[in-house]
Formats: structure tokens, C-alpha cells, sequence
């Protein structure tokens, strides 16, 4: 059975490490591509879309190995230059191969990407930036082909802050004729763990961390080994729950360098925060206030994958809380599932979710529909009386290594439901539910 079983209704004490992050581990494993030479990743987190990289990269000739937390790449021999199949159509992140492949054998066919229902994330930003390099596009309805003869640098402005069009042009700028100056590009935590790891193996990059970055093409990389670091996403998911459902956690290695917005937004909400170079001490109070207005934002702003983790958490606030969604259009899609829990949420439009909030959600059969949000039915089934059944666990191990196993370490009844079990989810809260609550 896909799914996650949880007896909710309890404040969560305890601790949990951090894993490593999603986010940057796949455009690092991209990078690997460009490197005639072996490559180690340590701290790599053991998650689906990982596996899907992998089984990418080996399609195309490279050997990978895992042991533990520890990922080797040996991309050496190169001896494909066509990816398509589920691995590419299942996983947005599969499109930084693009810019990887380009830079090392000059010609790419892929598949269209896919893997997300959480808005259109077009790859047209992508494909034009790459056109200023000299790249040539052939599309159809199934994918498209990208050739360059001789990849060459340019000055290169974005139209709007894209990660995933940012990686691409680095990507292909490292190995290209001359310097490439990228404008507008994004900023996040995962932007800049590629460029470390691009310079640790030789690359020339300058101004990392910035909206503008210089990169001089076509010096030889060379292995390295290279840690990922902690994932802000999920050490910010665990902030959320500990935020709904009242208690006091430490976040092992939680980067929190990487979260500032997240925790403004959780001391707004109340709650005591202590940071320490082991990690983050959460201390949340049982009544929190709502929040009357935040909005997702490109990094450092708040974080648009942690927008349905704080939407779960805000549906027992004190008060009125609103969340504009600036990133993506589709990306209130668990609104519905959080009502079948009892939780009062209105659109205003397709932005704006008004969270009206109310004292208690009720435990039910849920779906998850996609990676955060999954996550975010998590937490209501953390925070609700009874029992709850979050369906598609498959969609949460895109991005958590074991979010039952960190749960269970924070006092959380979460576990997973093994495929020969039964499932009969609870209509609500039993009456020694209603009087423990």
C-alpha cells in the first residue's frame, strides 16, 4: 500500500539529522557529467529522484556506484546521446542534463520533463538562453533535439530569476568558448553548492551568491569529492510541524543560514527559536498566532515549496491568516484535501488562500498529489484527532529519505503501510481521541 498511517492529535518532542538536499544534489550529479574523471558525493540523500538521475546517468555510459550516503560518478566514457523513458518524463530535474550534455558531447535528444503538477514551468527560458550560446533547437510534440557546434559565451539576461534556467546556463557556460555573463540569475542555496562544485574541479566562476555571475568557459575539470549540504526544505517542513502541532524539536545540521525566512515567519507564528552550530531548537506554543499576510518569493524570500507546509500549519491558528502564491499557479492544489480534515480555507482567486483558523482538524483518507504537499498532509495528520491515511507516499520520497523514520525520532506516530496491509481510515476521532485532545 502507498501510503503513510498516522495517529495524530500529540505535540512532537524529540530530535532528528537533517539529510542531505534535494535540491542541489541533483544539478551536482548533473555536473558530474562534465568531469572526464571520477567524482565522489558524500552526504547524498537516499530519495527516488536520486534513483532517477542515476538510472539517467547510466543510460547514457557513466557508472555509478552508492555506498550509504556516498555516490560515485564515473563519467568517463560517454556513449549515449538520447534520454527519454519514465526517468525524464517522471522528473522535472532531469532538464539540467540538457545544459550538462551540451557542454560535454555538444548534441542532446530528450524527452520533454515532467514530474510536476504544481504549475506549467515551461522550458522555453531554458531553450532561448541556451540559443544565445550557439545552441541549435529542433522540436516536436514528444521532445527535442539540441546540437552546437562550438558552445560560446555570451552575456545572457534572464527574464525572470529561473533555477532551473540558471543551472542550465552554467552548466554549458563552464565548457564554453570564452566568458558568459548570466543576469538576473537565481540566487538560491542549490545555485550556489553547483558553482562550489564546479570551481572545487577547476571551473572559473565568479560572483556566487550574486544576481549576476561571470563564468570564464573551457578550463578542464577534474574529480572531486564534495559534500551536499543539509536541505532547507526539509529541515523547514519539520520547523512547520513542530509549529503546528505544538512540542520542542532540535533540527540536526538544520541550514539555518538558508532558512531565515522560514523562522521570521516562525517567530512570528510564536515560537522560540535557538540556533546553535549543532542545529535549530524549536520551542512551539500550543495556541499560535495566525500570520495576516505572507507571500513566496525567489530566495531570500519565502520559499514557495514550503507554502503548503505552513498553509497545514496555519489551519489551527489564532485568527486570519493569508498566503499569496507567486511562483506557481497550480500550487494550492491541497486546499481540497485539507477540508476533507476540517480546515476552513477560502481562494481568493488563484493566488490568495484565506486560512480561517479553527481549533481542532479531524483525521481522514487523504491524497497526496505532489512532493510538498504530500508532506504538508503530513503535518495535518500530525496535528489531527484520530487517524489519518496520506495516499501516494511515492510522491513524498521524491524528496524525503524517510519522513516516517524522522517523524518517529520527534515522538510522531508515523509509519508506513506495508503493501500487504489493509487500509480502513478512520472516520474521525475516536471519543478517547476527543477527550485526550
Amino acid at each position: 500500500m502507498d501510503a503513510i498511517h498516522i495517529r495524530g492529535g500529540n505535540a512532537l518532542f524529540g530530535e532528528t539529522k537533517i539529510q542531505g538536499s534535494k535540491n542541489a544534489v541533483l544539478p551536482v550529479m548533473a555536473a558530474a557529467l562534465l568531469i572526464e574523471d571520477v567524482c565522489m558525493i558524500e552526504n547524498c540523500p537516499c530519495i527516488s529522484d536520486v534513483h532517477h538521475m542515476q538510472k539517467l546517468l547510466e543510460s547514457i555510459g557513466c557508472r555509478v556506484s552508492r555506498m550509504g550516503h556516498s555516490l560515485t560518478i564515473d563519467a568517463r566514457n560517454i556513449s549515449q546521446d538520447t534520454m527519454a523513458g519514465e526517468n525524464v518524463t517522471g522528473m522535472r530535474s532531469s532538464i539540467t542534463l540538457l545544459g550538462a550534455m551540451l557542454g560535454r558531447v555538444g548534441e542532446v535528444t530528450m524527452a520533454y520533463p515532467g514530474g510536476c503538477v504544481i504549475g506549467a514551468r515551461p522550458i522555453e527560458m531554458h531553450l532561448n538562453a541556451l540559443r544565445r550560446m550557439g545552441v541549435f533547437i529542433y522540436e516536436n510534440e514528444s521532445g527535442f533535439t539540441a546540437r552546437a557546434g562550438k558552445l560560446e559565451g555570451a552575456v545572457i539576461c534572464l527574464p525572470t530569476s529561473s533555477v532551473g534556467a540558471t543551472e542550465n546556463v552554467i552548466l554549458a557556460a563552464v565548457m564554453a568558448r570564452g566568458v558568459t555573463v548570466l543576469q538576473n540569475a537565481a540566487k538560491e542555496p542549490e545555485i550556489v553548492t553547483l558553482c562550489e562544485f564546479l570551481r572545487e574541479a577547476g571551473a572559473v566562476i565568479e560572483g556566487i551568491g550574486g544576481s549576476v555571475l561571470i563564468i570564464q568557459g573551457g578550463h578542464r575539470l577534474h574529480g572531486i569529492t564534495f559534500r551536499i549540504p543539509a536541505d532547507r526544505i526539509v529541515a523547514g517542513t519539520y520547523l512547520m510541524s513542530v509549529l503546528g502541532a505544538g512540542g520542542h524539536i532540535f533540527l540536526e545540521d538544520a541550514p539555518v543560514a538558508q532558512m531565515r525566512s522560514m523562522l521570521r515567519i516562525a517567530e512570528e507564528i510564536g515560537a522560540e527559536i535557538n540556533i546553535s552550530r549543532e542545529g535549530l531548537n524549536v520551542i512551539a506554543q500550543e495556541h499560535k498566532r495566525a500570520l495576516p499576510y505572507v507571500k513566496t518569493e525567489v530566495y531570500p524570500g519565502f520559499p514557495t515549496d514550503m507554502q503548503s507546509p505552513l498553509m497545514a500549519a496555519l489551519t489551527t491558528s489564532h485568527g486570519v491568516s493569508i498566503i499569496e502564491e507567486t511562483i506557481f499557479e497550480d500550487r494550492f492544489r491541497i486546499i481540497r484535501q485539507l477540508k476533507k480534515m476540517g480546515a476552513c480555507i477560502e481562494l481568493r482567486g488563484k493566488r490568495q488562500a484565506v486560512i480561517m483558523g479553527v481549533d481542532s482538524l479531524l483525521g481522514c483518507e487523504v491524497t497526496a498529489e505532489e512532493l510538498r504537499g504530500g508532506a504538508a498532509l503530513v503535518i495535518a495528520g500530525i496535528m489531527a484527532l484520530g487517524e489519518t491515511i496520506v495516499r501516494n507516499r511515492h510522491f513524498i520520497e521524491r524528496g524525503y529519505e524517510d519522513i516516517c523514520r524522522d517523524y518517529q525520532n520527534l515522538g510522531g506516530a508515523v509509519y508506513t503501510i506495508p503493501s500487504d496491509s489493509p487500509v480502513q481510515a478512520a472516520e474521525g476521532p475516536s471519543m478517547d481521541d476527543k477527550k485526550s485532545g
